[in-house]
């Protein structure tokens, strides 16, 4: 399915807890969320991603660790903190209520 221009505010509202779920894995570097993404309709560029992180971080979300790199000068790793970890759970319980609602809605 192509990314239709109509689900723009979704999958923009969605990037948020996407990376959440991308961070809970394992810490990971910027360019493993880009390349995670990158063939789902949630592809994102640096210019998106960098502003999100930092507002996760302002928000407790995620933190980071500098890590040296055989390829270049340190990166920043992101990892989730407490409080990340329970607002994914959050969302996954929200989720899951969202689908339940839109079936019972179908009926």
């Amino acid at each position: 399915m192509t990314a239709d221009p109509k689900f723009n505010p979704i999958r923009k509202g969605l990037l948020e807890f996407l990376i959440l779920q991308i961070i809970s894995a394992d810490k990971v570097y910027v360019a493993d969320m880009m390349n995670r993404l990158q063939d789902t309709d949630f592809s994102t560029q640096e210019g998106t991603l960098y502003p999100l992180l930092s507002k996760m971080r302002r928000e407790e979300l995620v933190d980071y660790e500098w890590q040296e790199s055989d390829s270049g000068p340190p990166r920043k790793y992101y990892k989730l903190t407490a409080k990340g970890t329970s607002q994914l759970a959050d969302f996954k319980d929200y989720w899951d209520y969202l689908n339940t609602t839109i079936k019972q809605l179908g009926r």
